[in-house]
């Protein structure tokens, strides 16, 4: 304990970083936690459209969903998604949504926004239609 209080004391900078940084994950894991937006794994995605009559929305640009994408996924295009232009969903609102991008980076965005359009269960695909391939999950093809 001595040590760390004099490495503390010599260096205030690096400390405060470390103290920083410990702090913001403790706040990204709670934030994560307490969220209404879920981030499922392919296994729990797969249950989640089995069980609960689950619909996947994927938002990656026409060119890619049409060279590959999850089997009955419905295309919902990025643009009409920033313009919280979800009329092609409305018949799914009391249903669970499962976002799904690439990398599941751009997902968690449009999440948000359908969750504030009023959209009861809204969760989104973590790693995105990556995680889905790597684990060996079908994709259709044309």
């Amino acid at each position: 304990m001595e040590q760390l209080m004099a490495f503390a004391a010599n260096h205030p900078m690096l400390s405060t970083l470390w103290v920083g940084l410990f702090i913001g994950v403790i706040v990204l894991t709670v934030m994560i936690q307490m969220s209404p937006i879920k981030q499922l794994s392919p296994q729990e995605m797969t249950l989640m459209v089995n069980k609960q009559d689950g619909v996947i929305v994927d938002i990656r640009p026409d060119k890619e969903f049409k060279k590959s994408r999850i089997i009955d996924s419905v295309h919902l295009p990025l643009e009409k998604a920033n313009k919280n232009d979800f009329a092609a969903l409305e018949k799914h609102k009391d249903k669970p949504i499962i976002v799904v991008c690439t990398a599941g980076l751009t997902a968690s965005k449009v999440a948000s926004q359908m969750a504030k359009a009023g959209f009861a269960q809204v969760n989104l695909l973590k790693g995105g239609l990556n995680a889905w391939v790597n684990a060996g999950l079908p994709v259709a093809k044309k």
